[in-house]
């Protein structure tokens, strides 16, 4: 298959005017009209369109939370227990969730779904696609993608209703403190029997720990598991860089909504952020500094970062507008829509699958035939996979 006449969005170096894209399920060659050659083919004309690479959600909670059901489709917070690392989103997820062609019908391809913030320690997170299948193993780029944990309000919240451990910041932190602790106790323990097992100074198997073992990863050396530390406010933001260096995590800061404010001090570190989301309203106290100029603040002092809706606070289809309005906020339009593209790729570590018009990645791509980022725009096609999902032609 191939779609030709084309102004190609690359996010990977320079675009092309007027070319085309080859591709199967993945992308076989990318080229300016001038050197293409006619073959046997299905050729796609989309002369007068843009082509952009698909759409990445860094952070929301699509399949987890049904759309327009209530408790029976309420599967994204298992809060009868503050800890529970072990748990995983795959078996939440519902990809017959009609949100799927929501997201897809805008062009969005690409997500790191999973469970919510009740907990401080919620569970595992996974990067799946939008298109394809019912069966959601079959949607998968990454999983486990990333540990969740809590920081702030949410955890709070959740257990002060009950008036149980955690109800305040200080025993959210200690929850994850505990039990990273014990993780990392459990690898050392598991090396040493490993490492010292069939000799004469064998030393004892450790008992099968569940939540240990799901975060083992995360102290990986070579490829450790990412954390990804829901939180608001400034104090919130700082606690988990504090976490996350004392126990050498590979962590992103989701949400971050003070991040604006704290932006001089938090480039320190040049953290990974994820953003949003930048529609709604202040609808609780850790949320009262939200602003759509916290991408563009952010963005003076050089950190990275992606863009997400957090599906279903803001519904996914509107990942565009999304980063529009970060645009109307004072942020570049090319930085807009890297948040939603390559930079969501790298920060979710798939930028080797996704992100970008390259040979060799995914062929996940949509035409538009305007500005991807207007409010009138959706994506005449769509690609997901080398399928098409979308065709307006």
């Amino acid at each position: 298959m191939v779609i030709k006449n084309v102004k190609i969005i690359t996010m990977a170096g320079s675009d092309i005017e007027n070319g085309f894209v080859r591709y199967n399920e993945v992308i076989t060659e990318i080229g300016s009209m001038s050197g293409y050659v006619k073959t046997s083919e299905e050729e796609i004309d989309g002369a007068g369109k843009t082509l952009y690479p698909g759409l990445i959600d860094a952070h929301c909670h699509l399949g987890m939370w049904d759309d327009a059901l209530c408790f029976e489709g309420d599967d994204g917070n298992e809060d009868t227990d503050p800890s529970t690392p072990h748990l995983r989103a795959i078996d939440s997820i519902n990809a017959a969730d009609r949100c799927f062609e929501d997201a897809v019908s805008a062009g969005v391809t690409s997500v790191c779904t999973g469970v919510g913030s009740a907990n401080p320690i919620g569970g595992s997170l996974a990067v799946i696609k939008t298109f394809g299948s019912k069966r959601v193993d079959k949607l998968i780029v990454k999983s486990p993608a990333a540990i969740k944990f809590a920081l702030g309000e949410n955890p709070k919240n959740t257990y002060n209703d009950r008036d149980e451990t955690p109800v305040t910041r200080m025993a959210t932190a200690a929850i994850i403190r505990e039990q990273l602790s014990k993780a990392l106790r459990y690898k050392e323990d598991l090396d040493e029997y490993r490492r010292t097992k069939g000799t004469d100074d064998e030393v004892s198997k450790p008992d099968f720990d569940a939540k240990c073992e799901a975060l083992m990863p995360l102290f990986d050396g070579q490829k450790p598991l990412q954390a990804h530390f829901h939180c608001h406010r400034a104090d919130d933001i700082f606690t988990a860089v504090r976490i996350a260096k004392e126990f050498k995590l590979d962590y992103v800061l989701i949400h971050c909504t003070d991040g604006g404010i704290i932006a001089e001090e938090l480039a320190e570190d040049m953290p990974k952020v994820v953003l949003g989301p930048v529609f709604g309203d202040r609808g609780k106290p850790e949320l009262k500094n939200h602003s759509i100029n916290t991408p563009a603040v952010m963005d003076k002092f050089g950190i990275e970062f992606a863009i997400c809706t957090d599906h279903p606070e803001t519904p996914i289809q509107y990942l565009p507008l999304t980063a529009a309005l970060a645009v109307r906020g004072g942020l570049d339009r090319k930085t807009a829509l890297k948040a939603v593209t390559i930079n969501a790729a790298k920060i979710l570590g798939i930028e080797d699958r996704v992100g970008s018009i390259e040979v060799g990645k995914d062929a996940d791509f949509s035409l538009f035939s305007g500005e991807p980022l207007g409010i009138y725009e959706t994506p005449v096609f769509v690609c997901v996979n080398g399928k098409t999902a979308v065709n307006k032609l």
